[in-house]
């Protein structure tokens, strides 16, 4: 586990440690369950609780995927802020490329550069691993994150732009 410290913004007295998370650790597996269902249970994030299932099997079926990156950030000890991603492929570039896919900042901690922060260490992770590129979907409505996607150099997607953007579809199997 590889830890990281930032310079974030005011109160500069307060300790803000980013770091990759080992889920076979019980601090870091209780601290990415209670983010990802504060998530979760946020407008943002669908507004319920993680199912049930998904409290019980997460950290297990995570611990089995090395694709799997799970990054933590703790304010003073308390966990304050998660980024999931999972790693894909890029067919066009044949090499790997690093979805960022649930970027969340608790409550009480957002305003203090800590997104930025947890956005710099996927990016470390990714040019670790050889990626190409990284990616990641953000609501339409969700203008604060697309402010922070943009000043961290993320932008739409669009191999021709006569074609316009690409959208994020889905199909639910269960």
């Amino acid at each position: 586990m590889r830890l990281t410290r930032f310079h974030l913004s005011p109160p500069e007295s307060i300790l803000t440690e980013i770091l990759t998370a080992d889920l076979r650790l019980p601090r870091h597996a209780e601290a990415f369950l209670a983010l990802l269902n504060a998530y979760a249970l946020d407008v943002m994030g669908g507004g319920s609780a993680l199912p049930a299932y998904a409290q019980a099997n997460l950290v297990g079926e995570l611990l089995k995927r090395s694709s799997a990156h799970v990054i933590l950030a703790f304010v003073d000890g308390e966990p304050a802020g998660l980024v999931n991603c999972i790693e894909g492929f890029s067919t066009f570039a044949a090499k790997p490329l690093l979805n960022i896919h649930d970027v969340m900042v608790a409550a009480p901690f957002r305003g203090r550069g800590i997104a930025r922060g947890m956005l710099a260490k996927a990016e470390e992770i990714a040019k670790e691993r050889g990626c190409c590129k990284l990616t990641l979907e953000v609501l339409q409505g969700n203008v604060a994150a697309q402010a922070l996607y943009r000043a961290c150099g993320y932008d739409g997607y669009a191999l021709d732009p006569a074609m316009g953007h690409a959208l994020f579809w889905q199909k639910k199997l269960a």
